[in-house]
């Protein structure tokens, strides 16, 4: 032991002894302990404080055993042996113990030799995040399960359960001469006033699913099965997760916890004030604002983000800073000031063991509490805690938990009209009918007084953001329609007033995209995606949408599998459509990120219906299914409505048989497979439609099997395949099954696509199939960027041919292709970049204009922009140019 140690503990120990009357008494008592700290530090001593066995004064043992445990806990805080985290991780751990021994000490009382199983503590607050006060109540919700609980022959289960619990209570709070364990609190269970102490696992359950408070839900964030029948308190806790982290926001309990918060700094006023009678957990600035601001934050982002769902406050902090959701910075400052109040807190309640967390108003023992964290007075300890809260303070401020509604829309209707005129409506007489026709409940989703709060709420900034919009009138009416056709409209409301920046990318979406704006009327709950600002960065890969992903879908059942998987695509692919409206992102981008989103989709529905079926059918030895993607998806360069273009395909011997409980030949095994596979992609269930799914580009067409082996399907390609089938190869890219197989299938496609063709022919063939598709599919108007002269079907037909012709840049992405052709000579210099400027607008226009007509007057600037032209006119002039370059090449390919 250095000389710094042992100057530090018995500076801790003289501190303790002069100011902390209860723990000088400890001292005294337990002389040994004191004599082993000095020597050996904190740990050791406690090491030899082991829990006490059961015996029959199990009052008088627990009790003793929590007094050294208090002393050498304290000393080791003082010391500075033990950092905060430390002491309340080692006090939470004393409790969980004590919980034990009093459980099976109340059990062998009531049913001796029994064990003690049925009953759980489930804790809640500090307790349940290892964050225990140094003199704290532990706030539990005790449970049993009437089914396993051990009881007498005659006895009812409840009241078995009660009688138990209230004797573990009992051996807990009741002060005798030795002190007491732990004060027991059990109001936080529901309806306390009218509930036993304990309750049967299912009526809590039912409780939590469909009864329970917005502070209640705030409280479960801190929950953990703490002791009793453990097992049984995990279930019930995985249960109630939905309760707990609910995936989509209910602003109007963000709402209740502000409110809750401002009701405690009202309730106590009398410590809001800093200085001496200061509440450090429930002041202004104080532990509790730390707490509320971690955990409303997690109750926004933790529905969709399971990384933040973790318990303690400074691992909270940490959470959301490294998820982004809160500057690092603020979290930095508010975990060193969470462990300063923390620790003061702790010298408070150390003097005389009591549960308080107020300044004393009195100069000595201000002067007390300073002396016994180190500082010389009353003055310094304040000087040092002033700095700490008025920090806490102001960053607890800055949450965006919406408050009391001021500054409200008129109600008169001629400033109503002014307000409306200023806003951007001019004439303002249609959104004067409008919004009296909200006021006066006449849309379903408006009609109870409830709504109708939330709509004067949030009306201010809604007016404001529409008014801003390209068509105010227009988006109004969008509105209008959106609104009414929600069943309820209170949540939606609370959260674009909680959240202003979400009301002007909604009225954006309604004046420029009536693609987003169907989706956003189908499923109204998409926008609160947009409050993560993740929504915004690059689109994510495969890889890391199955990362993201596989924490929300591991366990589920099949069909829930579908629902959540087809919520996850929805929620993506609208924040990408929501980044192009914006004018965030690159649409060539956002067209891989749409891409990426269809594969990582098919790689966890295929492989949850291939477990499935295994299950049925066992497996076909040496054999697996893998799936071809062409088109836009082989080519990485989806829009937001496409389709998949997929060829399925099998390894191994067709004669084969399937393993399972009921086998099938391998041919029937896949074919009902695939069939499966393209259901589970395509079937709309109730969270909505996923992808359209085309099989048709298969050997054979709509009239050959479904799926064929590597074999047939190379001896087909080989033999029988029309020159375009060759040509769709060079955008096929296996994207389904294991890497072997997926290379296998590569080298077959990179081997036909590497054979001689005769140019003459290839280029006739070409020309006959694209007036096949001219007559069959004419252009829908002088905007379809497929279709007609120099469109994107031109552009492919002249790079194909060329691809084939020279057996060089296969690669099946359009871009990657022409800038190795353009290198090579293959490809005119304009034709790079009049496929980037038509690649853009279909992008853009599958958007903004699904149905091939122009862009509406507002997004036609939108449009323009995205794709690097100052307006629509010059957007047009070089549309028809790059028309005329694509144009120009295909008719140098084509046969005369």
């Amino acid at each position: 032991m250095t000389a710094l140690d042992a100057s530090a503990r018995q500076s801790a120990l003289d501190r303790l002894i002069a100011n902390a009357p209860f723990l000088a008494r400890l001292a005294e008592l337990n002389p040994d302990d004191i004599s082993r700290f000095l020597a050996d530090g904190t740990d050791a001593a406690l090491a030899r404080v082991a829990p006490p066995p059961d015996d029959d004064d199990i009052m008088r043992t627990l009790r003793q055993w929590r007094g050294r445990t208090a002393l050498l806990l304290a000393l080791g805080d003082l010391s500075g042996e033990h950092d905060v985290a430390a002491t309340t991780r080692l006090l939470s751990a004393f409790a969980d113990q004590a919980c034990d021994a009093a459980i099976r000490a109340a059990f062998a009382e009531r049913v001796p030799g029994e064990e003690a199983r049925g009953l759980a503590v489930v804790a809640l607050g500090k307790l349940g995040s290892h964050e225990l006060n140094y003199s704290s109540d532990i706030d539990p919700i005790l449970i049993f399960d009437p089914a396993t609980l051990p009881r007498r022959q005659r006895d009812d289960p409840d009241e078995a359960a009660v009688r138990i619990a209230r004797r573990m209570v009992e051996i807990l709070s009741a002060r005798t001469g030795d002190g007491h364990v732990l004060r027991v609190d059990l109001r936080l269970r529901p309806h306390p006033e009218v509930t036993p102490i304990v309750l049967p696992e299912s009526a809590a359950i039912s409780y939590y699913e469909s009864e329970a408070l917005a502070w209640e839900q705030a409280a479960f964030i801190r929950s953990r099965a703490s002791a009793g029948d453990r097992a049984l308190g995990e279930n019930f806790l995985a249960a109630i997760q939905p309760f707990i982290w609910r995936r989509s926001l209910d602003f109007r309990q963000l709402k209740e916890i502000g409110a809750m918060s401002d009701r405690i700094r009202d309730h106590f006023s009398q410590g809001q004030a800093f200085g001496p009678g200061y509440d450090l957990k429930r002041g202004r600035g104080g532990i509790r604002e730390i707490e509320f601001f971690a955990q409303v934050h997690q109750l926004i982002y933790g529905g969709r983000d399971p990384s933040l769902r973790v318990p303690a406050t400074v691992d909270a902090l940490a959470a959301l800073a490294k998820a982004g959701r809160i500057d690092a910075d603020v979290a930095n400052r508010l975990t060193g000031h969470y462990a300063t109040l923390r620790r003061i807190e702790h010298r408070l309640q150390m003097i005389e063991d009591q549960q308080t967390h107020s300044l004393p108003v009195q100069p000595d023992a201000l002067g007390a509490v300073a002396r016994l964290d180190g500082e010389t007075d009353g003055a310094a300890l304040l000087a040092a805690l002033l700095p700490v809260v008025t920090d806490v303070g102001a960053c607890y401020d800055s949450l965006v938990v919406e408050r009391a509604v001021t500054g409200g829309l008129p109600r008169e209707e001629s400033e109503l009209a002014g307000a409306l005129l200023a806003a951007g409506f001019e004439p303002p007489a249609a959104a004067l009918r409008t919004i009296a026709e909200w006021r006066g409940g006449k849309l379903r989703a408006l009609r109870s007084p409830a709504a109708l709060e939330a709509l004067e709420a949030v009306l201010p900034e809604l007016v404001k953001a529409i008014g801003a919009a390209p068509d105010p009138q227009a988006t109004l009416i969008r509105f209008d329609k959106l609104v009414g056709g929600l069943p309820s409209a209170i949540n939606f409301f609370h959260l674009l007033a909680a959240q202003p920046e979400l009301a002007k990318i909604a009225t954006r979406i309604l004046s420029l995209a009536p693609t987003l704006a169907d989706a956003l009327g189908a499923r109204v709950e998409l926008i609160e995606g947009l409050i993560d600002k993740r929504a915004f960065e690059s689109p994510a890969t495969k890889a890391e949408l199955m990362s993201e992903w596989a924490p929300g879908l591991s366990g589920l059942d099949y069909e829930r599998l579908l629902d959540r998987v087809r919520d996850r695509v929805g929620e993506r692919r609208f924040a990408y459509g929501v980044q192009l409206v914006a004018g965030a992102s690159d649409p060539m981008m956002i067209a891989c990120g749409y891409s990426e989103l269809a594969e990582a989709a098919l790689q966890v529905l295929a492989d949850a219906t291939v477990a499935e079926f295994i299950e049925a059918h066992g497996r076909v030895p040496g054999s697996e299914l893998v799936i071809l993607a062409l088109g836009r998806l082989g080519g990485r360069a989806l829009t937001h409505a496409s389709d998949l273009d997929l060829i399925y395909l099998f390894t191994g011997d067709h004669l084969a048989e399937s393993d399972g409980p009921r086998p099938l030949g391998a041919t029937t095994y896949y074919n009902r497979l695939a069939q499966r596979v393209t259901a589970a992609m395509s079937v709309p269930t109730a969270a909505g439609k996923l992808y359209d799914v085309d099989t048709r580009l298969r050997p054979q067409g709509a009239q050959g099997p479904l799926v064929v082996t590597l074999d047939s399907f190379e001896r087909y390609q080989r033999e029988e395949a029309w020159t375009w089938e060759h040509m769709a190869l060079l955008r096929a890219r296996p994207v389904y099954g294991s890497d072997d197989a997926k290379a296998e299938v590569q080298r077959i496609i990179d081997d036909l696509l590497a054979a001689p063709r005769e140019p003459v022919k290839l280029a006739q063939d070409a020309a006959e199939m694209r007036d096949r598709i001219a007559a069959h599919k004419p252009p829908k108007g002088p905007l379809d960027i497929k279709g007609g002269p120099g469109g994107l079907v031109d552009l492919e037909f002249a790079m194909q041919v060329t691809q084939l012709a020279t057996a060089k840049c296969h690669d099946p992405n359009i871009g990657s292709a022409l800038a190795c052709m353009r290198v090579d000579g293959f490809a005119p210099a304009g034709v790079c970049d009049a496929h980037g400027l038509l690649g853009r607008m279909l992008v853009m226009l599958r958007l903004t204009a699904p149905d091939g007509e122009p862009a509406t007057p507002a997004a036609r600037q939108l449009v323009a922009s995205a794709c690097g032209e100052p307006g629509w006119p010059q957007l047009l002039a070089a549309h028809d140019a790059a028309r005329q370059e694509i144009a120009n090449w295909w008719a140098s390919i084509r046969p005369s």
